[in-house]
Formats: structure tokens, sequence, C-alpha cells
């Protein structure tokens, strides 16, 4: 798990080769005019998804992992908090795992909360279970998709 602002995004375009046009996406100047949809930026390799609205609440929210992607979230306005474990420790699955979505559900409660602020990205990747979009109040961010397999 990587948390930093956006501002220093160049610094991570090494580990991965998806992460630079990922984040050129995250520095378009009108993604904060964006409306809630799927925008492809290269095929299924990567991938990005823009919410606007309330979070569901640190009690609500489910810790998450991901097998074919990592993600990277980033608060466009809105203040987010965002469980994380480290999945090794995640020992409730909620479900089973959905390959078609790519995701697997946890019940295990996080034990970090990340404060993730406006300007802010998280990256995520497969070993990082996270409970995102828990704000109460108007959240606006984005999430890209990157395939780890290359």
């Amino acid at each position: 798990m990587i948390l930093d602002k956006l501002v220093n995004a160049e610094r991570y375009y090494s580990l991965h080769a998806g992460f630079r046009k990922a984040f050129e996406f995250l520095f378009r100047r009108d993604i904060a005019d964006l409306p809630d949809a799927r925008y492809e930026i290269d095929g299924e390799r990567i991938y990005a998804t823009v919410f606007d609205g309330q979070g569901k609440g640190r009690k609500s929210a489910k810790l998450e992992t991901h097998s074919k992607y990592i993600d990277i979230h980033y608060s466009i306005s809105g203040f987010d908090e965002v469980g994380w474990n480290p999945v090794q420790e995640c020992s409730a699955k909620d479900g089973g795992y959905d390959s078609k979505k790519d995701f697997q559900l946890f019940s295990d409660v996080p034990k970090i909360w990340i404060p993730h602020a406006p300007g802010t990205f998280i990256i995520f990747f497969p070993e990082d279970a996270h409970a995102p979009i828990t704000a109460e109040k108007g959240l606006r961010k984005a999430v890209v998709k990157v395939a780890v397999k290359w």
C-alpha cells in the first residue's frame, strides 16, 4: 500500500508498466467534471471509475481484495477514510472470490484507517485488503484499475 499526493505520482511510474497511463488519467484537467462512469484507458488492462456520492460509513464497510488488478484510489474532493489490513491477516471470508468482478470480501475489522484527503492517492496491491468509500458526507473519487499481469 502506498499513500502520497498526486503531485508525486511520477516517483511510482517505475513500479508497474501501466502506472504512467493510470496517473495520466488522474492528472486530467477535467477530472473534477467527469460524470460517474467507467472510462477505458487501455482496454481491460487499465480503466477507471468515477464515483460521486455518500459513502457507507465505517460500520458498513467491508474489506476487499483483488487478484487481477491493482487499485489506485484518488480523492478528487471530500474526505474519505479507507480501512486496511494485510490480506495474510484476514481470516473471515465473506463469500467466495468473484472472478468476473475480481474481488473477495472479508468481514474482518480493519486494523488501520487511512485518511484520504483531496489530492492524495492510495495504491492497493493484491496483498492489501481495503475498505473504501466510508465517508458519510459527499465524496468524489476516481479508482483506476491496473492489470497485475501486463
